[in-house]
């Protein structure tokens, strides 16, 4: 049984890293898909994300980057959502 001590929570950068890892992306595969949802972040800056958290240059990941990641990524995955056609009015 785990207690509350051995359990330790993943952070958006974790996360992040994960997801990389998972789905074998590049830094340029993740700028592309961050770029879908038209958000720009440079390649110095993403890396930043993925360094040790003792590390000096370390950033955290907001909700924000990772947010945009993941609505990136399903675009990247299933392709854009289709056009919805208007209603035909009834008769």
């Amino acid at each position: 049984m785990a207690t509350e001590r051995n359990l330790q929570l993943m952070t958006n950068n974790d996360i992040f890293k994960k997801l990389r890892v998972a789905h074998k992306l590049r830094d340029d595969d993740i700028v592309k898909i961050l770029e879908l949802v038209d958000f720009r972040i440079s390649k110095s800056e993403l890396n930043a994300l993925f360094r040790n958290e003792d590390h000096p240059k370390y950033m955290e990941c907001g909700d924000q980057i990772l947010r945009n990641f993941l609505n990136g990524l399903i675009i990247h995955l299933r392709g854009p959502l289709p056009k919805k056609k208007p209603a035909k009015p009834s008769k």
